[in-house]
C-alpha cells in the first residue's frame, strides 16, 4: 500500500451510511484519519438529500474523518481535499488500455464529471462543530464522503431513462473494468498531501488553485439556486478561499454555497 497517514481503514459489506458511522465515531473521540469503506450503503445520500443506488461491490463508497484546526469559514475546503484526491487517483490508476486517460473534472462544488458533464462521483461533507466540546483537545470533526461510479453503470441501459446521459462510470470511460481496490489505494495516497494543505494559509490557497485548474464550471454559463432565489451568469473563476465567482449583470458575485446548474444553450 502506498504510504499514507489514512491507514485506519474500516471495511463494511453493508452499512446505512459511512458518513453517519464516522460522525458517530468522531463524537466518541476518534482521531483524524479514520476511513470507512462500504460495498453497499442502504441510506447513502448526496447534497440536498439526493439518493443513489448501485449494485453491491460495483463502486467505491467511502468516507474520511478529518479534524482540521482551521477557521469554520475555511472548512468547506475539506470537500475540495477529497474531490482533488479523487481526481488525482483517477488520473493515476492503471487502466485496461495503457494509453487511456480518464478525463475527469470537478463541477463546483462537489461533483466529478466527464467532459460531457456526466456525473462520475459525488462528494458530501458533514460537520459537527458541537461535538468538539465532548472531545477535549481535538478540533471539531468534518466527515467527507464520496461515491465514485467505478464499474456501474456498465452501459447507459443499466440506468433508468431519466438518468441516461446524466451519469457515467469509470468502466464506461476506460473501455473496461477498473480495479476498485487500486483506485482506493491511489485515493488514500493522494489524500494525505491534499489534507495536509488544510493546515496552512499557503496550502489552502494551493487547494483553491487546484480546484480552479480542475473545475469544469469555470467558463460556463450557470444558474445559481440560493435559499432566497436564483440568478444566472458566467462562472469566471475560483476565489482564493475556494468559492465560485460568477459575473452576472456586470457584477462579480462570490458564491459561498448554493446549487449550481450548468446552463446549456437553448435551455
Amino acid at each position: 500500500m502506498p504510504e499514507t497517514r489514512f491507514e485506519d481503514v474500516r471495511r463494511f459489506e453493508s452499512i446505512d451510511s459511512t458518513n453517519r458511522y464516522l460522525l458517530d465515531e468522531a463524537r466518541a473521540g476518534a482521531p483524524e484519519g479514520v476511513v470507512a469503506v462500504a460495498d453497499h450503503q442502504t441510506a447513502g445520500r448526496g447534497r440536498l438529500g439526493r439518493t443513489w443506488e448501485a449494485p453491491p461491490g460495483a463502486n467505491l463508497l467511502l468516507s474520511v474523518l478529518l479534524r482540521p484546526d482551521i477557521d469554520p469559514a475555511d472548512r468547506h475546503l475539506a470537500t475540495t481535499v477529497v474531490a482533488l484526491a479523487a481526481v488525482d487517483a483517477i488520473g493515476s490508476i492503471e487502466l485496461p488500455a495503457a494509453s487511456t486517460v480518464v478525463p475527469v473534472r470537478i463541477k463546483w462544488p462537489n461533483d466529478l464529471v466527464d467532459l460531457e458533464g456526466r456525473k462520475v462521483a459525488g462528494v458530501l461533507a458533514e460537520s459537527d462543530l458541537a461535538s468538539a466540546s465532548g472531545t477535549e483537545g481535538l478540533p471539531a470533526p468534518v466527515v467527507v464522503g464520496i461515491g465514485i461510479n467505478v464499474n456501474w453503470p456498465g452501459e447507459d441501459d443499466d440506468l433508468p431513462p431519466e438518468l441516461q446521459g446524466y451519469a457515467v462510470s469509470l468502466r464506461m470511460l476506460a473501455g473496461g473494468p477498473v480495479d476498485r481496490e487500486e483506485l482506493l489505494q491511489g485515493f488514500l495516497a493522494a489524500l494525505g498531501g491534499r489534507a495536509a494543505d488544510l493546515a496552512t494559509a499557503t496550502g489552502r490557497r494551493r487547494l483553491a488553485q487546484g480546484l480552479l485548474a480542475a473545475c469544469s464550471t469555470v467558463g460556463t454559463r450557470v444558474r445559481v439556486d440560493l435559499a432566497d432565489g436564483s440568478f444566472e451568469g458566467i462562472a469566471t473563476g475560483i476565489s482564493p478561499e475556494g468559492h465560485l465567482v460568477v459575473e452576472s449583470g456586470g457584477v462579480a458575485r462570490t458564491v459561498v454555497a448554493g446549487d449550481v446548474v450548468h446552463v446549456r444553450p437553448g435551455t
